[in-house]
């Protein structure tokens, strides 16, 4: 039996969605904790045809470690975590960062801030709501400035949580709080 924990790497991936990690990996990360078998984990995922193969995959990615519990030598996965000032638990509202995050850590290359976040709006109200996210999306359309996208946000989130459940919502939440409070100290 193997128990598998997140490395801080996988942790800051859930936090700030770093990597661009499929969303079906996305899930069975969540879901390690370094308390659960990964036979338990494997039964969990069944439904969404995740097996073995997926949890080696989020191992060779360095996403996750065999758990000092477990006393397995698959332990080392050739990264060497260390922590990063970025890290938060995925449980937390907003998830904060210990300092500001650079515009070079967040931003895709060649765009604003406020590029950035019109585009992510579009593309998960798209992706995530469908068609009941016709009104938000003209919102962002009218969208000027930064503060009003700011003023999307709960609306959005909502939205997000009743089409796709809490673990989105909270995904997508860290990510479009980086977009919004870039290089600002979120209020704790």
């Amino acid at each position: 039996m193997i128990i598998f924990d997140k490395t801080d790497r996988g942790r800051t991936e859930i936090a700030t969605r770093g990597q661009a990690v499929a969303p079906r990996l996305r899930t069975l990360l969540l879901l390690v904790d370094g308390k659960t078998s990964n036979e338990e984990l494997l039964r969990k995922v069944a439904g969404l045809g995740l097996g073995q193969e997926h949890l080696d995959e989020l191992l060779q990615a360095g996403l996750i470690q065999a758990s000092a519990d477990s006393g397995s030598a698959k332990a080392s996965t050739g990264s060497s975590p260390t922590p990063t000032p970025t890290e938060a638990p995925a449980s937390r509202s907003v998830p904060p960062p210990a300092a500001p995050i650079s515009a070079e850590q967040v931003l895709p290359p060649g765009q604003t801030q406020f590029e950035a976040i019109y585009h992510f709006y579009n593309d998960t109200i798209k992706s995530m709501i469908g068609l009941r996210g016709y009104g938000l999306q003209l919102k962002v359309e009218r969208a000027s400035s930064i503060q009003d996208f700011r003023e999307l946000r709960q609306q959005y989130l909502e939205a997000v949580l009743k089409a796709k459940g809490e673990e989105i919502a909270r995904s997508l939440r860290g990510r479009l709080d980086q977009l919004l409070y870039l290089g600002e100290r979120p209020q704790q």
